[in-house]
């Protein structure tokens, strides 16, 4: 369940810091009674941020695929390893 805590209470810092640290998820700041900020701690922003880059990258993936935009898996292999001189690893 988010939280949700109204804008005076930014004065408690550290309390704030901790409230951040574990909640593990954003939390909400309010203005009169409406939604002003959103603070979280680091941890939270960095695997929000991840996640993110994640979807990104399956979205971009996915894409391709529609697209057509994409290769024989053992062919491509093949010519990663013809490439630097690799030999099979199995």
């Amino acid at each position: 369940m988010p939280r949700i805590i109204p804008i005076r209470d930014l004065k408690k810092t550290s309390e704030l810091s901790e409230m951040c640290s574990n909640a593990k998820e954003p939390v909400f700041i309010t203005k009169n009674g409406y939604g002003d900020m959103v603070i979280m701690s680091m941890e939270t922003y960095e695997r929000i941020m991840f996640k993110n880059e994640v979807y990104s990258k399956l979205s971009e993936a996915e894409a391709s695929i529609r697209n057509g935009d994409v290769m024989d898996g053992f062919k491509s292999l093949k010519a990663t390893r013809e490439k630097y001189g690799v030999s099979k690893l199995f």
